[in-house]
């Protein structure tokens, strides 16, 4: 079998389930008003600069996504995350000079709000005609917002970066498959069909915003293969850095692994309110400076 017609194949399928993916979903009912505001977000933010050199922009995905099991959702599937590392990241980020793209799941942790029962905060965050706003805060309507997002990112090119710490779903129920009412309870066994989503990390760097700079988790609770899946998940995705984190230790240390090395993370016990995210983001920006500038003298 001729390797080259294989990858074709592979790329064909991939194509065909985000297709089958996105062509399921239900519209968007405000997609056009969202447009507007990250066009204006993102052309804002790359003309101000006191150098004269656009800022460097990041979206950054929070919390777990849910798949719904009816059209009128009362019952889904869940996925674990609280938003922590998504809100922590967030506020690192902004103290390094990004202006960032927010997309969390509503009720997960929020930046600068962690400790607080509500998000009265985020009300705050509203842009303004001519104003340098730094923050744009979204729902997470998973994959079909950050479609969305790629788009304007891609113009911006190398200063745009992708921090994917949001838990997606692994599976849903295709929207013409659900049922439109609430699953009525009875004596019989539920048998609902979950079709796997498509892993659209590689889709974002090939097609999406393929100069932008990307980074991605992986959580295990088995620490012996914690890395291995991060290498794996590098590779298969062309990944720029996978932060790798185990279930236990996930708010003391990460791991961030890239092609050429593995560099640990730790927070600074010394100091009762530091942060993991606090060196890793530090790491991350100045591997993302590099990347830009690498990225200069290639052209």
């Amino acid at each position: 079998m001729d390797a080259s017609n294989g990858s074709q194949d592979t790329e064909q399928t991939l194509d065909s389930q985000v297709k089958a993916f996105f062509d399921s979903a239900p519209p968007l009912q405000n997609r056009n008003d969202i447009t507007q505001k990250l066009n204006h977000f993102i052309q804002l933010n790359s003309l101000s600069s006191e150098n004269g050199i656009g800022k460097r922009i990041v979206c950054v995905t929070s919390g777990g996504t849910t798949a719904p099991l009816e059209q009128r959702c009362v019952r889904y599937v869940d996925n674990f995350s609280s938003g922590h590392r998504g809100a922590t990241s967030t506020e690192y980020f902004l103290k390094a000079g990004y202006a960032v793209i927010f997309l969390y799941r509503r009720g997960s942790f929020q930046p600068f709000c962690r400790s607080l029962p509500d998000d009265p905060l985020l009300e705050c965050f509203e842009a303004t005609e001519g104003l340098n706003i730094q923050g744009l805060w979204f729902l997470l309507h998973p994959l079909l917002m950050l479609q969305i997002i790629s788009k304007p990112m891609k113009d911006i090119g190398p200063r745009a970066m992708f921090y994917l710490a949001a838990a997606v779903s692994d599976f849903y129920v295709p929207w013409k498959d659900m049922v439109e009412h609430k699953i009525q309870s009875g004596s019989h066994i539920l048998d609902v069909k979950l079709v796997p989503v498509p892993k659209m990390l590689s889709v974002l760097r090939k097609d999406w915003a393929p100069l932008a700079f990307c980074i991605s988790f992986k959580l295990e609770t088995d620490s012996n293969i914690l890395l291995n899946k991060a290498r794996g998940a590098l590779e298969k995705y062309n990944m720029h850095a996978v932060v790798a984190n185990e279930l236990s230790t996930r708010k003391e240390q990460v791991v961030v692994v890239t092609i050429d090395d593995k560099i640990t993370v730790q927070r600074d016990k010394s100091k009762a309110d530091d942060d993991v995210e606090n060196p890793l983001i530090k790491l991350l920006s100045q591997r993302h400076s590099a990347y830009i500038e690498d990225s200069k003298r290639m052209r």
